[in-house]
Formats: structure tokens, C-alpha cells, sequence
């Protein structure tokens, strides 16, 4: 699953009349990028969530033929569902048997995304691609020794979340989310209970304590095309990891 229905505030003016998934980053739009990534791993079906110029979206993807995969639409031009909602707005396109990847349409890197789907499977629930950068954001997820998810921590503000004892959090391994990861289908009814919108996050933080939320930790690059200084980088970004 892509994520694409986000309002890309960062990107204005070019978000005015566009959505960020059409935003081009060396001559191809962001959502161009993702898809031939996925492509590549050995995905055929992606689902695409859309809100703000949803229609455009909906619009490139016929012409460019789908790409040659099977693309469904998961549709929230009504309403926002955030990470978590849209994930669970979409579930009866997925195959209810197989893990989901799921990335965000403004993170470009050069992660083994077999690799992260093979670890959900594994584990029989999520994975969650985790950085060994700094977070630009100051917002880190907490790992125990095993690397399992245990909280969330803001260095900004020193909040900490948390389902587990308030020092096993503060000593954690902290890590950034990359806004890749894998979910197993098998905790969708965990999810019956929530609202139509809400941050996965929020969800994986929930469940964290009773099932095993693994942090794939790998030697990956990545790029958050968030703002408009950094499309230029990111432009940079993609000669660095394309195959030479």
C-alpha cells in the first residue's frame, strides 16, 4: 500500500494544484518512484490511497496503464483518514492471507523491501523500518534489546509513551521511524474497535505490549521529500542509489 492521500502542507505552492504523490523529483513524480521500487522487489498489487487531487492521481495512473499491475484505489477524497484509518479503510483490497507493505509517497531509499516483507511474515504481525540517522523531527520510537517495539519518546518536549515500565522506556534503543513498514493481516480485528481515523503509530503503540512489533534495523540511505528545500537533495538522492 501506498500512502498518497496526505495534503503535502510542506510542498506548497506546488501542492495547490497537485497532490505530493505528482510532485516530480527528477522527472518523475514521486508516486512514479515508489511504484517502480515496488515493482522491482516483486510486488503486483498496490493499493494507492487518495484525498487531495485525488482524481489527478486516479488520472496518471490509467495513463500510464497501471504501470502493468494490478493498482486498486482506496478511496478517501471524503475524508482524511490519517495512517491508521486509511490502512483500515482499505483492508478488503488486500489479500487477507499475505503480510502488506506499506510506504509512504515522500520516502525515497534504497531499503531491501523484501527483506522488511519477509520480517513481518515472520513474525506473524508488523514490522517497522527503523533509521540509525537522528530524527530531524526529534520524535524516536523505543526498542528493547530484542528490538521489539516498547514506546515512543519526544526529545522536544520529553514526552514518553509507553504500555511498559516508565525506566525500561527511558534506557530504550531510539530510533526513527522511516514511514516504511510491514503489517500482517492477522491484527485487523484488533483494529475493530478504533475509529475511522486514528495514527498507526498510535495503533502499533497500543498492541505493542501483548504482540511483538519488530524494528528492522538495516544499513539503508533514505530521503523524507517533505519540503521544498529538499527536493534538489533528493534529486541528488536518487543518482546515489540508482544502479550504475
Amino acid at each position: 500500500m501506498i500512502f498518497a492521500a496526505g495534503l503535502g502542507t510542506r510542498l506548497k505552492p506546488l501542492t495547490d494544484t497537485m497532490p505530493k504523490a505528482l510532485v516530480p523529483v527528477g522527472g518523475q513524480p514521486l508516486l512514479e518512484h515508489i511504484i517502480l521500487k515496488l515493482k522491482a522487489a516483486g510486488f503486483e498489487r498496490i493499493v494507492i490511497n487518495v484525498h487531495h487531487f485525488g482524481q489527478q492521481i486516479i488520472d496518471y495512473l490509467a495513463a500510464h496503464d497501471h504501470f502493468g499491475l494490478d493498482i486498486r484505489i482506496s478511496d478517501e477524497r471524503a475524508e482524511l483518514l490519517e495512517t491508521g484509518g486509511g490502512l483500515k479503510h482499505a483492508r478488503a483490497l488486500f489479500d487477507p492471507s499475505s503480510p502488506i507493505l506499506i510506504h509512504n509517497v515522500d520516502i525515497l531509499s534504497d531499503l531491501d523491501l523484501a527483506a522488511l516483507y519477509g520480517a513481518a511474515g515472520a513474525l506473524g504481525s508488523a514490522a517497522l523500518a527503523i533509521s540509525r540517522r537522528e530524527s530531524a523531527s526529534g520524535r524516536y520510537l523505543l526498542f528493547d534489546a530484542d528490538r521489539h517495539l516498547i514506546g515512543w519518546t519526544s526529545e522536544c518536549t520529553g514526552e514518553v509513551r509507553s504500555p511498559y515500565d516508565d525506566a525500561l522506556a527511558r534506557t530504550a534503543l531510539r530510533a526513527p521511524f522511516a514511514g516504511i513498514h510491514a503489517f500482517h493481516p492477522s491484527l485487523f480485528p484488533l483494529m475493530d474497535a478504533w475509529p475511522e481515523r486514528f495514527s498507526i503509530i498510535d495503533f502499533y503503540l497500543s498492541i505493542c505490549r501483548d504482540h511483538v512489533i519488530g524494528g528492522h534495523l538495516d544499513h539503508f540511505r533514505l530521503i523524507d521529500v517533505g519540503k521544498l528545500d529538499s527536493l534538489a537533495e533528493a534529486e541528488t538522492f536518487l543518482r546515489q542509489i540508482s544502479p550504475q
